[in-house]
């Protein structure tokens, strides 16, 4: 660096508070990932600042950018975090429970949890749920959940940076309909079918954004439409205001509970598929985990998850995939 660093051993704290300011670029964002005030954390990067004798951020009135010793800091400060959290898991006098997010009404991800708990009885693997993996990725890197479930290739690629996935299957998507849409009446939707129409798919959801880049993929060049925000429904009640009020199908997949006043359809022709990995924190270990990975590779082998179906559409260049004919592992960040 510019500057010698100072003697004085570096606080963990103010290395996450540097991380955070330098993943987020945005200090008002980083602190409320870290759950502190914005003047909290200012004062934790200028101690740093001035115990490493350096500057480690540009900052004006419009935007916050690392500088060289800023980045050259970065890969330093994840690597010293990772090894205390290790650290700090390890001498555990017993392993804390895992908080295990199931984001989406998937049958998949309960399979999954289910042989989870079979394999490692002795650990308390608790439900949580949020909204989209996105949201769960933010929760998971400000250490309120430990593990969700989603589509990896789909989020941001600073959060990636920072996460862990292991594939787990692909997922046949679907559309739901009300009952008297001209098309409920097929027992599946060819996608052409759906030109003309827009698609509810959670966009303005700050919390999903990966499952409207997905919808948006697959509408390119079909004539299909993604149709405006409309107010998140939470509960069968809700859903079926909101479907009678706006009136557009929403993308979803096939284990998509049943609504009221509502159908389900697999889309075909071709048939897409929302690729689902089991995803956690870089550095993580928890018995936990082991078991979730052997529960969906277990179930995914036995099942045919892993494999794609031939025909099928999947979003080009979509990171964390398993190579075919490779066993299903860890994905590469990034």
């Amino acid at each position: 660096m510019s500057a010698s660093p100072s003697p004085h051993d570096l606080d963990p704290r103010l290395l996450r508070a540097f991380t955070a300011v330098a993943e987020e670029l945005h200090f008002t964002r980083a602190a409320a990932r870290l759950y502190v005030a914005q003047q909290a954390l200012s004062r934790d990067i200028r101690r740093l600042e001035r115990e490493l004798g350096t500057e480690l951020f540009v900052r004006t009135t419009r935007q916050v950018s690392l500088t060289p010793d800023g980045a050259r800091l970065l890969p330093y400060a994840r690597r010293v975090l990772t090894a205390h959290d290790a650290l700090r898991e390890a001498f555990r006098a017993e392993p804390r429970p895992l908080l295990v997010d199931l984001n989406s009404p998937d049958l998949a991800q309960e399979q999954v949890l289910r042989r989870a708990r079979e394999l490692a009885p002795d650990q308390e693997l608790m439900i949580r749920y949020e909204s989209g993996l996105t949201g769960a990725a933010q929760s998971i890197l400000a250490g309120r959940i430990d593990v969700s479930f989603g589509r990896y290739g789909g989020l941001d690629a600073r959060l990636r940076a920072q996460l862990d996935s292991q594939f787990v299957r692909y997922e046949p998507m679907a559309v739901v309909l009300p009952e008297d849409h001209p098309l409920a009446h097929l027992p599946a939707v060819p996608l052409a079918r759906l030109a003309g129409e827009q698609i509810y798919a959670g966009a303005g959801n700050e919390r999903t954004p990966e499952w409207t880049d997905l919808a948006a993929r697959l509408f390119a060049g079909r004539g299909i439409e993604i149709a405006p925000p409309a107010p998140l429904a939470v509960g069968h009640e809700e859903f079926r205001r909101i479907m009678a009020k706006h009136r557009h199908p929403v993308l979803a997949v096939i284990d998509f509970p049943a609504m009221p006043d509502c159908v389900i359809r697999p889309l075909i022709d071709p048939v897409p598929l929302s690729p689902v990995s089991l995803v956690w924190r870089k550095g993580l270990r928890h018995p936990g985990v082991d078991a979730l990975r052997r529960a969906a590779t277990e179930i995914g082998t036995r099942s045919g998850w892993l494999t794609r179906p031939p025909g099928t559409w999947l979003p080009e260049g979509e990171p964390g995939l398993p190579t075919p004919g490779a066993l299903t592992g860890p994905a590469r960040s990034g």
